[in-house]
Formats: C-alpha cells, structure tokens, sequence
C-alpha cells in the first residue's frame, strides 16, 4: 500500500498535473491510487517532483507511515512586483 492520493492532495495537484510532472498518465496515477503496487523508479520520481515543488519526501512517506511535515507545501511561484 501507499500513500500517492494523500500525497498528491498535499502538493495541491490534479491527477494530470501529477502525472505530467512524472512522466505517466493520468490513467496510471489512478491506477495507482486505487491501489495498483506504485514501482520504486516511479516512487523516485515523486520524491523529485515534489522536492522540486518544495515538499521533501522519502519513500517511507509513500509506502510507510512518513508523516508529511505541517507547514510545508507547494513551492509559491514568485510574482516579481514592483510597488
């Protein structure tokens, strides 16, 4: 078991938008989060997108009981303002 959909819920991600930043489709994404075995390599590849959306994880956070640490999400993107 994992913990993909709480994951993705936590970057603020559609399933697509998941998918795009891993490089599958939104069909394998579902699969995954009705509980077809996610693969280390795609496993990987969450752990890098997310940490580059400024959430780290590890796998124990996908397939163990890693809590997610509070106060930390998405990466904002910076709108330059000159005021």
């Amino acid at each position: 078991m994992h913990n993909l959909k709480s994951i993705r819920e936590r970057l603020g991600l559609t399933q697509q938008a998941l998918a795009t930043g891993i490089g599958c489709t939104q069909g394998n994404v579902g699969h995954y989060e009705r509980g077809q075995t996610l693969p280390p390599d795609m496993a990987r590849k969450v752990i890098d997108f997310a940490a580059s959306r400024g959430v780290p994880l590890t796998f124990d956070h996908i397939y163990g009981d890693g809590t997610l640490v509070e106060g930390v999400g998405p990466a904002k993107t910076a709108e330059a303002s000159h005021g």
